[in-house]
């Protein structure tokens, strides 16, 4: 895709595309999850999208400058996702957690999408409010500034992180996603004891606990850390 976007009033099309439908930048992003989650980054063209929207490829220039300019409209999308809905409850530590939760949800429900998103910035609507809200927790909560800004980044870095190892995971064949699980049974639940105890002896435990994500119990270690540096703070 090139770099030539019509300016906004020329944006909207005159008339429906063959499938009926008038394109908007809010449709072409939906249909862009779609085929990404169908067909991994491969999809991500205009060629693809135009045939999926039954418009000429050369319509998506209308919306976005270029492919890239496309992937950080998809992401912001999905931080708008995980934001729709929320509401503090004036708890700072349950309403972190609560955002983390749903970062982290927001970008499993499209794997494929977050292996290409979880590492970008935007500077967009979606992404801006995230950052006024999370900042805004920890500052009324009693962070000092500096303290805030080191905290916000290591939570939003901890719950993307988490998110792309984890949609990573998702985006592989099924066959594969059980073969890895398979690996804890198979193999460390084999190893011999004398020359490797502590696997031997948790075995069970790492086997149960790799099926699920690491995320949760992460966050609320970050979020223990974060409680305990307020409090002598204060």
């Amino acid at each position: 895709m090139s770099e030539r976007v019509v300016p906004e009033p020329q944006r909207r099309r005159r008339r429906p595309t063959k499938q009926g439908v008038v394109l908007s930048q809010e449709l072409i992003v939906d249909t862009a999850l779609r085929l990404i989650g169908q067909h991994g980054a491969d999809a991500l063209t205009a060629r693809r999208l135009g045939a999926a929207l039954g418009a000429h490829p050369s319509a998506v220039y209308r919306y976005f400058h270029s492919t890239d300019d496309l992937l950080l409209a998809i992401t912001d999308e999905l931080i708008g996702r995980a934001q729709a809905g929320w509401q503090p409850t004036g708890d700072w530590r349950a309403d972190l957690r609560a955002i983390g939760l749903r970062i982290h949800s927001s970008y499993q429900t499209h794997p494929q999408a977050a292996l290409l998103a979880a590492h970008r910035t935007t500077g967009r609507t979606h992404e801006i409010a995230a950052v006024e809200t999370i900042l805004g927790v920890l500052r009324t909560a009693g962070f000092p500034d500096p303290e805030a800004v080191r905290l916000y980044h290591a939570f939003v870095d901890q719950s993307l992180g988490f998110a792309a190892l984890d949609a990573a995971a998702l985006a592989l064949p099924a066959v594969s996603q059980a073969a890895d699980l398979q690996v804890w049974q198979a193999s460390y639940a084999r190893v011999d004891a004398t020359t490797h105890p502590h696997i031997a002896a948790t075995a069970d435990l790492l086997a149960d606990d790799m099926r699920r994500s690491g995320y949760p119990y992460a966050l609320d270690l970050l979020l223990d850390a974060a409680e305990a540096r307020l409090t002598a703070i204060r």
